[in-house]
């Protein structure tokens, strides 16, 4: 007999939205079909790590449910009933509609809506040339990032620091809010190659005892949205205790009296009221990255998602300016080096065809805007219209009582370009079938490192499914729209791109597979002075500088914003009515909404549920795995009790966004979270929510 062929294995890279963007290796079994993939051994950031939800990737691309032909609505919106059309029916339709649309409403009543579902630009980005060649709404999208980049740049200036890669070369890790073990595995590796290589002490500070911080030497639990306090009262005990680098302070700092002074109330009695730690955990923190030079801080988003989260990340960044981190290879602090790509996007996006004065609507509001708030809509008319690509904003938006209603008007006609039916394009008017990322080609930006990545078309697409990029480029030419994007494939959009930006020609890249973006490392850690013109890091953050930088618009007046790195007392308060602060934190085998149709995670995450104290379930008269309600003034939302006592009493975790048809009543844990935009520059408080708590 002839022995089986073995698959041919090809690079590729994950899509999904997290800051490792892994180097994959993929089994090829055919012109249609994959076998296990794999972490690249060769890359040095993945290391041949990747987490198990993409590892099983198969059970996603080759899903039963995946859409596989356009459709039309013939029930009520949601309730699932469905035409078969052609492609060329579909863009009839769609074209028809929006062009009636326009011309009784104007183009601004028609919202292009997307975001992170691909992280792949061309493929993410390329919407854009729709809402620019037509006028439509500009989307400003302050969901995932909109204060943690703000509060980061506050400090440096510039979005970038020392390559992750040296968490390795450190003696202590501190991994702040944000738990890797369920969203960036890759930075465990490293984490624990410093413990295993040079006895590096791994620190993890989070509003629960997460996977991640069961493998930290010190485990810092504190209250949701208190990490400022947190920051300042170490700040306090490194000067009180000499701990500081006054030289390094005085070279690149804008360190000053005035701050000392301001830091001189911060005191580990005052924060430990406030984080709920002890005095006498705040000080051993304190003392260890003071007397521990090489201290890497590994910043998440995750303590960002509240309403003071940019002066939480601007308050936790001045630590190691303190300690003056930044000197040292294997020291300082990492969030994202998405400042650093130099890319030329202008013919993705279609910047040439833009128009001035384009209405531009909060993402995160978009229950709001289309339910007819007036502020939300910015005046402008009422949105008539949706296009929506790569997300799913009926399952993971907040205030999601005003998302489903917005989208259940029968006067909002309602396009969605999805690889599943998702509970968005249930609401649809169309529904058309969507690529993954081994079904077309594109390049990923790694925020977690420092390379651009490219991943070529691997396999054929199922059905009838097309790329994002070839369904905009149908229906810009539909519209009567020019431009010399339309005769371009997606690869060639790659190729056109990367010569645009400097990186060079694609045929030499891809044999790499990869762009290193790195800067040097005097430049990543700020050797010779941070990103402000005067080359000192702010203390005093410069909120107008990051704003005039980053093209961000103000949701707050700038006057009431601390003068210095602070605890800023904003998030929403609990009261006798609603005792609890509930996080919406992310779970192991989800992604946002992605993952939850596979067999695989769905098993290991289970049915929605939400940790409770021990304390506060017995006063409650809540035993493991009763069924509770949690409510406030937005709606409820019923989940299964866990019975923990890894968070603080009156805190609750919600892991995961599960379906909103996996709870009980229907609705998801969003509807529980708040839309007014976070200060100073917008964004989601996905974790800062003000609930009650019964026994269903």
């Amino acid at each position: 007999m002839n022995a089986p062929m073995s698959p041919r294995v090809a690079r590729s890279v994950c899509p999904h939205d997290c800051p490792s963007t892994c180097a994959l290796d993929v089994e090829l079994l055919d012109a249609r079909t994959i076998g296990r993939v794999r972490g690249a051994k060769d890359d040095p950031y993945t290391a041949g790590v990747i987490c198990e939800k993409v590892a099983r990737y198969a059970e996603r691309l080759h899903h039963p449910d995946r859409l596989l032909h356009p459709r039309r609505r013939i029930g009520n919106k949601g309730e699932g009933r469905w035409q078969a059309i052609s492609w060329d029916e579909a863009f009839e339709e769609i074209v028809a509609r929006l062009t009636a649309i326009e011309a009784e409403f104007g183009a601004e009543s028609i919202w292009p809506f997307f975001y992170a579902g691909t992280m792949g630009h061309v493929h993410r980005d390329g919407i854009h040339r729709l809402r620019h060649a037509k006028g439509y709404s500009l989307q400003y999208n302050t969901i995932c990032t909109g204060s943690a980049w703000p509060g980061y740049i506050a400090g440096t200036g510039l979005l970038t620091g020392p390559n992750p890669e040296q968490m390795a070369e450190s003696d202590c890790v501190v991994i702040w809010g944000t738990n890797p073990v369920h969203t960036q595995v890759n930075v465990m590796t490293h984490a624990t190659r410093a413990r295993k290589r040079r006895g590096a002490r791994i620190v993890v500070i989070d509003i629960y005892r997460t996977a991640t911080m069961e493998q930290a030497d010190l485990g810092l639990v504190i209250r949701p949205g208190s990490d400022g306090a947190l920051a300042v009262a170490v700040m306090h005990v490194l000067l009180r205790e000499n701990l500081a680098d006054l030289d390094y302070l005085e070279k690149y700092t804008d360190f000053s009296q005035q701050f000392v002074d301001h830091l001189a109330a911060r005191t580990p009695q005052w924060a430990a009221k406030i984080t709920g730690l002890s005095v006498a955990e705040i000080e051993a923190f304190a003392r260890l990255v003071g007397t521990t030079p090489k201290t890497y801080f590994r910043l998440g988003y995750g303590f960002t998602r509240q309403r003071n989260g940019a002066t939480n990340m601007h308050a936790a960044l001045c630590v190691p300016a303190i300690t003056g981190a930044w000197r040292h290879r294997g020291g300082g602090a990492f969030h994202s080096n998405s400042g650093t790509w130099g890319l030329d996007k202008s013919l993705i996006t279609g910047a040439r065809l833009a128009r001035p004065g384009v209405r531009m609507l909060d993402m995160s509001e978009i229950g709001r805007i289309l339910t007819g708030d007036a502020k939300a809509l910015k005046g402008g008319p009422p949105v008539k219209a949706l296009f929506i690509q790569n997300t799913n904003p009926v399952n993971v938006s907040p205030d999601q009582a005003l998302v489903r209603r917005g989208f259940e008007r029968e006067d909002l006609f309602t396009v969605v370009h999805e690889q599943f039916m998702t509970e968005t394009a249930r609401m649809a008017d169309i529904v058309l079938p969507a690529t993954m990322f081994l079904e077309h080609s594109d390049y990923y930006t790694r925020g977690g490192h420092n390379r651009v990545l490219y991943g070529p078309k691997l396999v054929a697409a199922p059905g009838e499914a097309r790329s994002n990029f070839s369904v905009i480029n149908e229906l810009l030419g539909r519209l009567g729209v020019e431009d010399e994007s339309l005769e371009l494939s997606d690869r060639e959009m790659v190729a056109e791109t990367f010569r645009r930006s400097g990186y060079g020609e694609l045929d030499e890249i891809e044999k790499q597979g990869f762009v290193d973006r790195a800067l040097p490392e005097e430049k990543s850690r700020f050797a010779d002075g941070f990103a402000w013109p005067d080359g000192k890091f702010r203390f005093a953050p410069d909120w107008a500088g990051v704003a005039a930088g980053k093209d961000y618009l103000w949701v707050c007046d700038p006057a009431g914003l601390p003068r210095f790195a602070d605890y800023w007392d904003i998030n929403e308060p609990t009261d006798a009515a609603h005792p609890f602060r509930l996080a919406t934190s992310p779970s192991r085998s989800f992604l946002n909404s992605t993952f939850t149709e596979t067999p695989g995670s769905r098993k290991r995450v289970g049915e929605p549920s939400c940790f409770i104290h021990p304390r506060d379930a017995s006063v409650a008269g809540i035993a493991e795995g009763d069924p509770v309600t949690l409510g406030n003034r937005r709606g409820e939302v019923e989940l299964t009790a866990s019975i923990f006592d890894g968070i603080q009493p009156g805190v609750l975790i919600a892991e995961g966004i599960h379906p909103n048809k996996a709870h009980r009543n229907g609705n998801g844990i969003n509807t529980l979270i708040g839309s007014d935009p976070i200060p100073p520059f917008g964004g989601a408080a996905f974790h800062d929510c003000a609930v009650w708590l019964r026994k269903s």
